[in-house]
């Protein structure tokens, strides 16, 4: 397995590291199989009462290693990388345990989603996060928009999606999409005790309260994350994006169709 994304288990409670610090923890296809097998493990073991979810180094997760893609042999299909990222990524539903993440510099694109996906955030005060898909050609595409819209409605989330905004630790704590921001040196030990605090309740409580938090939402974010599939599979076909691609290659401005 990818030591890049590594499992640390210790009594009741699970730690998730990206350990991708010259990169900012940005994933990559083998980094994704790792956590994916990592999420696998996890639902088979029911003495985890709570997770953790951090990152080495200055970012919690820069997003996609765009130097990989491409680069990495694969048989699979751009449809069929989709569906197993969408498929591995929803194991986190399928966690006995809650899944805490502690966020330190940058949380961007798909891995911000990941994180929106999971059922607390708390980050460091020097935080930042970004949607920036729509100006590499491509749309968000790991359903944390449709978290994020229920969190901070229509507004924020088109100016996120459509302008690549970044929004600070204290925007994104005044949002909800953060319930604590804590100086950096504190977030690890800020996110062990939370985790300790969940582990010591009775196991059956925290699983049924979690289940009614979920039923909340769950519904339409799956039906977001299948949407986003296929458009995401028909935008890698369409016209516009081998002018994005084209222009960008050869340096000029592109010349967009609508199709």
């Amino acid at each position: 397995m990818d030591e890049r994304v590594r499992l640390e288990v210790d009594g009741p409670i699970a730690t998730i590291t990206n350990d991708h610090p010259e990169k900012h923890n940005a994933f990559d296809d083998s980094m994704d199989a790792a956590l994916f097998g990592i999420l696998d493990e996890l639902r088979r073991t029911p003495g985890v009462r709570a997770v953790i979810w951090r990152g080495e180094g200055t970012s919690w997760s820069s997003g996609r290693d765009v130097g990989s893609i491409g680069n990495q042999r694969t048989d699979l299909t751009h449809h069929e990388l989709m569906t197993r990222g969408i498929r591995g990524i929803q194991q986190l539903w399928e966690l006995e345990a809650p899944v805490i993440v502690a966020i330190q510099g940058w949380a961007i694109g798909g891995s911000f989603q990941r994180a929106l996906l999971c059922d607390v955030r708390i980050c460091s005060d020097d935080a930042r996060f970004m949607l920036p898909e729509v100006g590499h050609g491509v749309i968000p595409d790991t359903g944390g928009v449709a978290v994020l819209h229920s969190m901070c409605g229509p507004g924020l989330v088109s100016d996120m999606v459509l302008t690549g905004r970044r929004l600070s630790a204290e925007e994104a704590l005044t949002h909800g999409i953060v319930s604590r921001v804590v100086p950096r040196e504190e977030l690890d030990a800020t996110a062990r005790e939370m985790a300790e605090r969940i582990a010591a309740a009775p196991a059956v409580t925290v699983k049924l309260a979690r289940r009614v938090l979920s039923h909340l939402a769950r519904p339409a974010v799956r039906a977001s994350m299948e949407d986003e599939l296929i458009y995401q599979t028909f935008l890698n076909k369409s016209e516009d994006f081998a002018e994005f691609r084209a222009a960008r290659a050869e340096g000029r401005e592109p010349t967009y169709r609508g199709s």
